[in-house]
Formats: structure tokens, sequence, C-alpha cells
């Protein structure tokens, strides 16, 4: 049976922002490193589970689960690789990110310094969030091919845009989600337009 081999996705190293200021000592090479970190993972994995003629990875999941994993993996890549941030060891503590040594054990379950991380497939970094905060927030968009047939050609999985703002509770509205519904919020069209301006990362390939 002749298999069509996984693909390897690339950070195109054009499409980083080289001018954009960055809070906590982060560096541009970080964000590259963390994104190139979830491409190698997915080729690994994927090429494992093609040459058993099982299903990629990505495909396997929901989509909130995959952008669950994803933002986790890469909260734990950019901990990895940043010289002042780790990951935050409270469960669903916020934000993701804290300063190294800043809270006890580094652990918190609502601090004031560090970064959230999000992901979505939304395209402009549009995320909800489990409610309005004054905060750094950086969001990862990816682009996952679920149509392409066969299955076996579809395109790796790759990220599009990556945005890193601070953000005002005023920045935010709340969505309203019923009684049974849990409470969100998410960024306003000025707050996206003060996300939007932060842009890490906008790989012109991928959006196209």
């Amino acid at each position: 049976m002749n298999l069509i081999p996984v693909r390897r996705s690339v950070v195109d190293l054009d499409a980083l922002n080289r001018e954009l200021p960055l809070p906590y000592s982060l560096r541009i090479q970080d964000f590259q490193m963390a994104m190139q970190d979830v491409y190698d993972f997915l080729y690994d994995v994927d090429s494992h589970l093609v040459a058993r003629s099982l299903k990629r990875f990505e495909t396997m999941l929901r989509p909130a689960i995959l952008s669950g994993i994803l933002s986790d993996m890469l909260t734990g890549s950019l901990a990895r690789h940043s010289r002042s941030l780790t990951e935050n060891t409270y469960f669903n503590g916020h934000p993701d990110l804290l300063v190294d040594g800043m809270y006890p054990g580094n652990a918190i379950q609502a601090g004031r310094e560090g970064v959230e991380v999000k992901c979505t497939r939304k395209r402009g970094g549009a995320v909800d969030t489990h409610g309005a905060r004054a905060q750094w927030m950086c969001v990862f968009v990816y682009r996952s091919d679920s149509k392409t047939e066969p299955a076996s050609a579809r395109r790796p999985l790759a990220f599009t845009e990556v945005y890193l703002a601070r953000v005002e509770v005023k920045d935010f509205r709340k969505n309203p989600r019923g009684e049974l519904g849990t409470r969100t919020a998410t960024l306003h069209q000025d707050g996206l337009r003060k996300l939007r301006e932060a842009w890490v990362y906008r790989d012109d390939r991928e959006l196209s």
C-alpha cells in the first residue's frame, strides 16, 4: 500500500514581527520555537499513526479539545524557551505563564503578572475567556484541514496568526449564556483591534 507521506509544517521566519515590543524579556524566537515544537510533535505522532493506517492525531479530536491541547503545549514550550516565565502550577490558575519566582511554588489561582495563552481556529483571534480581566493575552490562531479528500492528502496543521497584547477589563464584552450556560467574555471590537495591532506572527501563505 502506497501511503501519502505526512508533511511537517515549518514556521515562516519572514512572518515574524521583530519590531513588536515584548513583555517579560520574551524574545520573538521563543514564539518561533514554541510553534515549531508543536509542528515537530504532530509530525512525529502523525507519521507513527499513518504508518499503521490510523487517523492523524488532530483529526481524532473535537475542535475544542484540540484547541485546549494546543494551548497547553504552547504554554509549556514558551515556558521552556522563555528566560523569565514559567508555567502556573495551580490547577486552572490564571494566567498560564507566571514570572518565575514571583508567587510561592509558582502557583496562583488569580495572579496579576504573567501571560494568558489561548488557541483558536477563529481568524483574527476572537476567543472566549472565563471572564474579563486586565492581562497580557497571547492568542495563537491555527488552521486545520478537515475537508481535503482523501483525508491522507490533507495539509498539516499550521499556525496562521499570533497576537500578544495588554488588554483591560473595559476591552471585553460579556456573553450571555442563559441559566445553564457558562458565563464567558470576549474582546469587543475595539479590544480586538488592540489585540490585532500587536501581532507577533502572520503567515500570508496560510491566510490566503
